[in-house]
């Protein structure tokens, strides 16, 4: 048995129906319910000045910020990125016409190894994609100096980092531009949707263009762009969802105490601890099996939980360059990339979410400390 004794979680925090209802109504009653309207422009401010950045342009999904920051930077060639993320990483940039290469992780964090990226520059190479994974910040300084020394774009995919912060410093003002994700599984949701967030206000400005078909005005189309705007259903859920964030996030840190509280005695079980200095949103919680101390593997664990009822996911597995897509490609060899594979072989994500409660808790950690 283990002790779940620790914290009281907090209760379930969504927006409330009556207030969706108020804001539908509003939404209905202007007659505007796409096309960059005013909860649309709301919600852009909203973010901005919550994240700490200076710009934010909204998506319908979080795959669409990658494929347009790729277009909008005029990413050529090669495109240096991480095998251990979401496939979306790796597809927005085949779908720009552009070669991901692949170089492998750093074990302490399951981000980019910056020691790796200048191996794999190529005169081909014009950007690099790094993944800020489970919200754990990337080693931004470094991989600023090698894009300078090179110089090479940076684009970074900050999925899962929405409000994770260095030293009260957004980590979304790093490189070029950052895209976010609000899918209803992230710590921030509008149900679905994304963000890119910029620096200047041309850039900003090509951006809008480019995610509303090149649009400019009503006889100029300036660039092949694409349908992606976010609609204004989606954007007044958004406003409703940031107000309650922070206790959102709160909620989830409490989570990751009672989690790690028990887990840490468990043999074979190990999990990464919060960092000094950077604010955490606690997206996910990783936990990473040693069969030959745990005495079973992930696999069998994996199992296990799912037959009680358990979602836990092995994220990420397969690693992108494991897939038919990508396989053959030189940088998607197994020995390049050792500790993408162990660590993708290793991983389980328990449970995480700030509606969880201490019964919910308590089941999961039994699950997996006792059979």
């Amino acid at each position: 048995m283990v002790n779940t004794d620790l914290i009281t979680v907090t209760s379930p925090l969504l927006p409330s129906l009556d207030d969706f209802y108020l804001e539908l109504k509003n939404i209905w009653e202007s007659k505007w319910i796409t096309n960059m309207g005013s909860y649309h422009k709301q919600l852009e401010a909203a973010l901005a000045e919550y994240l700490g950045v200076p710009y934010v342009s909204l998506f319908t999904n979080g795959t669409l910020p990658l494929m347009t920051a790729l277009q909008a930077l005029r990413i050529t060639g090669e495109v240096i990125t991480t095998p251990y993320s979401f496939v979306a990483t790796t597809h927005s940039i085949w779908w720009n016409g552009c070669k991901p290469v692949f170089v492998d992780i750093d074990p302490k964090s399951g981000n980019i190894d910056p020691d790796k990226i200048e191996a794999a520059i190529s005169p081909k190479t014009t950007a690099i994609m790094p993944v800020h994974v489970y919200g754990k910040p990337c080693e931004i300084k470094r991989i600023q100096e090698i894009a300078d020394k090179y110089g090479l774009k940076v684009i970074y995919d900050a999925a899962h980092a929405f409000g994770v912060k260095v030293n009260g410093e957004s980590i979304l003002n790093a490189g070029d531009m950052s895209t976010l994700s609000f899918h209803a599984t992230k710590v921030y949701n509008t149900i679905e949707g994304g963000a890119l967030v910029m620096h200047d206000e041309k850039t900003k400005k090509r951006i809008d263009y480019l995610k509303n078909f090149g649009i400019a005005d009503e006889v100029s189309v300036v660039g092949p762009g694409i349908n992606s705007k976010m609609d204004e259903m989606r954007s007044a859920y958004g406003l409703l969802n940031l107000r309650q964030v922070d206790a959102a996030i709160e909620a989830r840190h409490q989570v990751a105490i009672k989690y790690r509280e028990a887990l840490r005695s468990v043999d074979g079980i190990t999990f990464f601890d919060d960092i000094p200095g950077v604010r955490h949103n606690y997206s996910y919680f990783p936990c990473f099996i040693n069969a030959e101390k745990y005495g079973m593997t992930r696999d069998e664990l994996y199992f296990k939980m799912k037959e009680a009822n358990i979602l836990g996911r092995r994220y990420f597995y397969p690693l992108i360059s494991e897939f038919s897509t990508y396989r053959g490609l030189e940088s998607a060899r197994i020995e390049n990339l050792p500790n993408a594979y162990k660590m993708a072989g290793s991983v389980i994500c328990l449970p995480m979410h700030h509606a969880l409660n201490d019964k919910d808790i308590h089941r999961i950690l039994n699950c997996i400390a006792k059979w």
